[in-house]
């Protein structure tokens, strides 16, 4: 059995995280030792890494819920599973778009930029007017 602060360091989670996990019912409610501290056993760490892979990979603590609720029923099918993994890569990949468009905006105002002069600067010109940029950046998916 481990103590919160060991389970704490075995999967790279702080132990308030593992408390706020505890109330939203992510994790369940612990066993207690004579003295009252929390216990947890390989079921706990085994499914506190699965959280934590999930939160790495950014998927939503609803998501995860409902991933976690699927894999305590193993005789269920894998299509569930498959479109909320699906559902996070169309997330993510609307994310990278609006980072590969920030990119090519910062790229475009840095390269146009002469280094001059402050009152001069283009990067400070587009930063004062949105209307200056080449994309709708500020969308989630533009």
């Amino acid at each position: 059995m481990l103590s919160i602060g060991t389970l704490a360091k075995r999967t790279g989670t702080k132990v308030q995280t593992i408390r706020y996990y505890e109330q939203i019912g992510l994790m369940p409610e612990p066993g207690r030792s004579e003295g009252g501290q929390r216990r947890y056993g390989a079921a706990e760490l085994d499914r506190l890494a699965f959280i934590r892979h999930s939160r790495q990979l950014g998927f939503s603590l609803e998501a995860i819920r409902e991933l976690l609720d699927l894999s305590d029923s193993p005789e269920r099918s894998c299509a569930q599973v498959d479109a909320v993994a699906q559902k996070q890569l169309h997330e993510v990949e609307a994310r990278i778009a609006r980072l590969e468009a920030l990119r090519l905006e910062l790229q475009r105002m840095i390269g146009e930029c002469r280094a001059d002069r402050v009152a001069n600067c283009r990067i400070l010109e587009v930063l004062r007017d949105h209307e200056e940029c080449l994309s709708d950046h500020d969308r989630p998916g533009s």
